[in-house]
């Protein structure tokens, strides 16, 4: 006999009403009061306050538990000696011992049984069977052996998909900026037929990069969930959430190394379902596309928010030499529409090492108000007489000042 172990579920019954007019009077309703599975009070309520144990297999997810209760009973009036019984699992990929202990029963007397409980973790989606192995001798020294199997199917419980940002610069204000941040987006969907608990749904980083959650608000000394106090996910539902990873500290500097990373991480979701069962699922590592930096990247160290109208303000770039080759860069500043450079255009740079960066100060003003675009430089690698051109670099709040004094008084 094969039984498999899982959490009750609340007993439901069909209740049978009429109104008191009716030929029946209140029989139906002192009936459904006498009835032991009723819950007092709400009798009319299909949920009952009784459990009842499951009938048959039922749906099994991946990520869960699989728990099965074998028994071997001896109906013959005969002892049988040399009882040996093993428990397989058959997949679509491999074959699976989980007997508790292959060790042999000296002898099993008429009417005694051979209990055994087994549990294995659901990695698999699609068939599976159950192969339940007997052998056995007789009184009569003849050797015996019969086996049952038990099929059933393991389908998917949610359904995962991702999406990746790649940051040039990150949010962090200056002195301390972070670049080269990634944004995860993870849409976890409940695919199925009954709601879901999330316990924890969590990312782990590759090596190279640290994680901060964005899935809470601070509220005082700590934070709540995004999603609220009840973190359940309905049938067919669906949550985005987001993470962002950062290069730890020793791999920031190392432009060619970051560049080449595609490797994040890991979703790592645990869940409850029928009074509690839980179930565990942890995604193959998650890849994003490298981002494309080109052989020179130029990135932003340090820019004021706001500056004022016709006024010089600094700025500081971080070159980096993202080739496999040394270059010899000269730096051109073209001047737009609104934004004017300070200082001398065409100047020597110098040598840059592959995977070498170099920090740039520049000076400009903007001759124009609002959100202006910085744009117009322009590096030059002189070995290879190739021209890299930077437009929209970055933008800038400017304002004037005369409006400023005005307002004020």
């Amino acid at each position: 006999t094969v039984m498999r172990l899982t959490k009750p579920t609340l007993f439901t019954n069909m209740p049978v009403t009429c109104e008191d007019r009716d030929l029946p009077g209140d029989l139906f309703g002192r009936l459904m009061k006498e009835d032991p599975s009723t819950i007092k009070g709400a009798e009319a309520l299909m949920l009952g306050e009784m459990l009842t144990l499951p009938q048959n297999f039922g749906n099994i997810f991946l990520g869960e538990t699989f728990s099965s209760y074998i028994s071997v009973h001896n109906d013959s009036t005969q002892e049988v000696k040399d009882i040996l019984v093993k428990a397989d699992l058959q997949t679509s990929s491999q074959r699976l011992n989980l007997s508790a202990s292959n060790n042999t029963v000296t002898e099993l007397k008429p009417e005694s049984c051979i209990d055994d409980v087994i549990h294995h973790e659901v990695k698999e989606i699609g068939t599976h069977i159950l192969v339940c192995a007997v052998s056995y001798t007789t009184q009569a020294g003849e050797k015996l052996y019969f086996r049952k199997f038990f099929k059933f199917q393991v389908l998917k419980p949610l359904d995962v998909k991702t999406k990746f940002y790649n940051a040039e610069v990150s949010l962090t204000p200056y002195p301390h900026p972070q670049t080269d941040e990634v944004f995860l987006e993870a849409q976890i969907q409940n695919i199925t037929t009954s709601p879901m608990f999330m316990e924890k749904v969590s990312l782990e980083p590759s090596m190279m990069y640290n994680v901060t959650e964005l899935n809470t608000v601070e509220t005082g000394d700590e934070g709540t969930s995004t999603f609220g106090k009840m973190s359940y996910l309905q049938p067919m539902d669906t949550r985005q959430y987001l993470y962002c990873l950062k290069p730890k500290s020793e791999f920031a500097e190392k432009a060619g190394v970051i560049k080449g990373v595609t490797v994040i991480g890991k979703l790592d979701i645990v869940w409850k379902t029928n009074l509690g069962e839980k179930g565990r699922l942890q995604t193959s590592q998650l890849q994003r596309m490298a981002p494309g930096y080109g052989d020179v990247r130029l990135s932003l160290e340090m820019i004021p928010d706001t500056v004022n109208l016709e006024e010089p303000f600094d700025i500081t770039c971080k070159i980096t030499n993202c080739s496999e080759r040394t270059m010899d860069l000269v730096l051109e500043m073209c001047n737009t529409r609104s934004i004017h450079w300070c200082g001398v255009s065409g100047r020597q740079l110098g040598k840059v090492s592959p995977s070498a960066s170099l920090s740039l100060p520049l000076k400009l003003l903007s001759s124009v108000q609002g959100l202006q675009s910085i744009s117009g430089l322009r590096l030059t690698d002189t070995f290879l007489k190739r021209t890299y051109e930077y437009d929209d670099i970055a933008q800038v709040c400017v304002v004037s000042m005369i409006e400023i004094h005005m307002i004020k008084a």
